[in-house]
């Protein structure tokens, strides 16, 4: 009698659940079917990529397939890699280049998202600064390179001032795009609880943009790389692709593809961290991504 009375008081404090709602949760949920979007995800699956781009490099070089001459074997890229290093040829250009590659980064970065803010808060200031920024995006900086180097000279100016010139355009387009998807019911909320500016912008508008700007923030570091080897091969005394040339010239193969392996694991190492970054700061958002 006790269990009996103990199992209708267990079923009593379950709440009832309507037949219309079971059923629309199984089918909500059918059995033996996978989750659509892309599944879950894959851990250091970045790396997949790159490393089967190695294994057929290193398979290719083993087998004979791959002439030396035209692409030379991971393991003398090493070789050769550590022979710089040993001379204290590789140290100096690569700290030169990381320099040239951080400035040209936070020059570009505090530019655009001020232009964003800008012409994103103000019909005015988009007035004013969208149209010559959809010009400067529409003139590639190699086109700039004479000019700039009639205007600073060949020193480290005009390599910052390129490589920021190429920065600021993804950061301005994303973060102007993110601060007018931002939903105008916020803008609303905020009048209604009487916001300053100031707070507008740090509690609204920052907040809002900052998945368009953390995305823009993706192409900035590509494009500060591919800045800095245009700008490293033109006048230059110094730095990664200062060392590449002067490889062409004496026909060192090996030393060019070191230069090459260090652009590629310099710009793979930056992204990862601008999407760890992104990865935590929007860990809020429910994507497909998650």
């Amino acid at each position: 009698m006790t269990a009996v009375r103990a199992e209708t008081a267990r079923k009593a404090a379950v709440p009832p659940v309507d037949d219309e709602e079971l059923a629309a949760g199984r089918a909500s949920r059918p059995r033996g079917k996978r989750r659509l979007g892309p599944g879950k995800p894959i851990r250091l699956g970045y790396l997949i990529g790159p490393l089967l781009l190695l294994g057929v490099w290193i398979w290719g070089s083993a087998q004979g397939w791959i002439d030396p001459r035209v692409l030379t074997a991971p393991w003398t890229v090493v070789t050769t890699a550590w022979d710089l290093w040993e001379s204290g040829r590789l140290g100096p250009d690569l700290l030169v280049s990381a320099r040239r590659f951080a400035l040209g980064l936070v020059f570009g970065v505090l530019a655009g998202l001020v232009l964003a803010l800008v012409s994103g808060l103000s019909r005015w200031g988009e007035a004013v600064v969208d149209g010559p920024v959809q010009i400067k995006r529409s003139i590639p900086n190699l086109a700039l390179l004479p000019l700039l180097l009639l205007w600073f000279g060949i020193d480290e100016r005009m390599k910052i001032i390129t490589i920021a010139l190429g920065v600021l355009i993804p950061i301005y387009i994303h973060t102007h795009n993110g601060l007018r998807s931002i939903d105008g019911r916020y803008a609303e909320l905020a009048e209604t609880l009487r916001l300053g500016p100031a707070s507008f912008v740090g509690r609204v508008v920052l907040p809002g943009a900052l998945p368009g700007f953390l995305l823009g923030m993706r192409f900035a570091v590509t494009s500060s790389w591919l800045s800095l080897v245009v700008v490293e091969q033109v006048n230059a005394t110094s730095g990664i692709g200062y060392m590449m040339l002067l490889a062409g010239t004496y026909g060192q193969t090996d030393v060019i593809i070191v230069g090459l392996v260090l652009y590629a694991l310099l710009g793979l190492v930056s992204d990862t961290v601008v999407r760890l970054i992104q990865r935590r700061a929007l860990s809020w958002r429910r994507t497909l991504e998650d």
